[in-house]
């Protein structure tokens, strides 16, 4: 937008905005607001407060599917540890350890924090699940600035679908017994 643009729409919104004060009046006003430098707004302060323990960790719980994974994220170099075991032993499939890895790439804070979680029940994919609903969550607890950015992407949000149970005369939750004509 050019200065020539920039004017016109502050004197504009000068006329809209002062329609009670003198026209006179208002020209000087709008004239100095176009010259001087419009200064980003301060982003609005996080309407939570930071929780983090002694040593400098914030706790969340992350459920997905079957799994419960309990997770401490601490500022660090990014080491991510898993029921004791490094992140690729514990997930050996790439995409899981793409799961976990994703609040921390929508949030840009990769290697910037230090995660231990455990993890029980369910598959490796509903733990992976788990794991990253608990470092989302966590995360938002460490620093609640990014919250709007982690729920924006979905993290915050508990993955409620589930396994459907199995229906008696099917033989697994919607499918049919193999049909018989005699």
């Amino acid at each position: 937008m050019s200065d020539t643009d920039t004017r016109q729409s502050l004197a504009d919104l000068g006329e809209l905005t002062n329609t009670a004060a003198a026209p006179a009046a208002a020209a000087p006003a709008v004239e100095a607001a176009a010259e001087a430098p419009v200064a980003p707004a301060a982003p609005p302060a996080p309407l939570r407060e930071r929780e983090v323990d002694a040593q400098g960790r914030s706790y969340a719980t992350g459920r997905r599917k079957d799994a419960v994974a309990r997770v401490w994220v601490k500022p660090g170099t990014g080491k991510i540890t898993i029921n004791g075991r490094d992140q690729e032993v514990y997930f050996a499939r790439p995409t899981l350890r793409l799961v976990i890895n994703q609040p921390f790439g929508i949030a840009e804070r990769e290697g910037q924090y230090d995660v231990i979680a455990t993890v029980k029940g369910g598959g490796l994919s509903g733990q992976a699940g788990a794991v990253k609903h608990g470092i989302s969550q966590a995360l938002t607890t460490q620093e609640p600035a990014l919250r709007s950015v982690v729920k924006k992407a979905g993290f915050l949000t508990r993955d409620s679908r589930a396994v459907e149970r199995k229906k008696y005369g099917r033989a697994k939750a919607r499918r049919s017994f193999q049909f018989s004509k005699r």
